[in-house]
């Protein structure tokens, strides 16, 4: 068995090392330019085009992250690029799931306890009481119920927010989440997010969500809702929340993620003050958990089994 493993930085020794670990017999190598030799499965990070070239024997492509747009491209534009017939296959959590619900927790009881408020007034040596929010009044919307967005729409749920949850396709579960899907009718979209006093976004990076966060999006809005963006900076219409800040309708939002990585020195983001910018820190990949699923799931395929976490070409998740 033959594994090339791919990063932009050339740094594969360690994932050489912890896949050698659980697949002894397999022939592990880094790739480097011009490597065009034969192997049974590429595990890779945002690709370039020659890593992709067609391989002989190749049976599955492994992305190290639980995004695939850094292999497809935000609009999807580079699925052509992938050997024909060979599945590509994402991250089912690894690690992240509970880093992100930690960090949005973190966030959504920092709005719902008023804590920027009392920094505020700690900067301007205030000792004054604010009026504690209700529950009841915030509800709280999560964009993306997969493996990540199930895992925090049930960790807020454990704090007492009244939680909603909007997925593509119709979901069920018993956690006492309403769950909402498509785009038209009483469990669509515009429902889900209508009157939510926090949104999260965690939906898939794909043709159809580019853009998604927008003035038209906090419209349906509470007044003075809160915005916590921990999928892609490609989502966010950053000149739609600039402005939805300025008159009220955001009362701040947490962004981890941007167009462009590291953020702009100049970007206004910077220097909002209802804006915190984390550096895309809410949910880092695991190397050693990375691994494990990684090489389980080879080890299943070898074996002639069905593996879970195969990306639907066509939906970009």
């Amino acid at each position: 068995m033959d594994i090339l493993i791919f990063s932009p930085d050339g740094k594969t020794a360690a994932y050489e090392t912890g896949l050698a670990e659980h697949l002894p017999q397999a022939n592990i190598r880094g790739w480097q330019p011009g490597d065009t030799a034969p192997a049974d499965y590429i595990v890779l990070w945002k690709p370039n085009a020659e890593v992709l070239q067609p391989r002989e024997r190749l049976k599955a492509i492994f992305n190290m992250g639980a995004g695939v747009d850094g292999v497809l491209g935000a609009h999807g534009e580079s699925a052509h690029r992938l050997p024909p017939g060979v599945p590509l296959v994402r991250l089912e959590d690894a690690g992240m799931a509970d880093q992100m619900a930690q960090y949005v927790s973190a966030a959504a009881l920092r709005y719902f306890r008023r804590l920027d408020d009392f920094q505020i007034q700690q900067t301007e040596g205030q000792w004054k009481f604010q009026k504690p929010n209700r529950l009841a009044d915030f509800p709280v919307a999560v964009l993306g119920y997969g493996t990540l967005g199930a895992h925090v729409a049930k960790a807020l749920k454990t704090f007492g927010f009244p939680v909603r949850a909007w997925s593509r396709s119709e979901r069920h579960d018993d956690t006492g989440i309403t769950l909402y899907h498509g785009a038209h009718g009483d469990l669509g979209f515009d429902a889900c997010v209508s009157g939510a006093r926090i949104l999260v976004n965690l939906l898939p990076l794909t043709p159809q969500t580019v853009d998604v966060l927008n003035a038209d999006l906090f419209a349906k809005l509470a007044q003075g809702a809160y915005l916590i963006n921990v999928a892609r900076g490609a989502h966010l219409v950053d000149d739609d929340l600039l402005a939805a800040l300025d008159c009220g309708q955001i009362a701040g939002a947490t962004l981890d993620v941007f167009r462009t990585e590291p953020l702009p020195a100049e970007h206004p983001f910077w220097r909002a003050p209802k804006v915190t910018v984390t550096p895309h820190i809410s949910a880092l990949t695991l190397r050693d958990e990375t691994v494990a699923q990684i090489a389980g799931k080879i080890a299943a395929m070898s074996r002639g089994e069905a593996i879970t976490g195969i990306v639907d070409l066509t939906r970009g998740y």
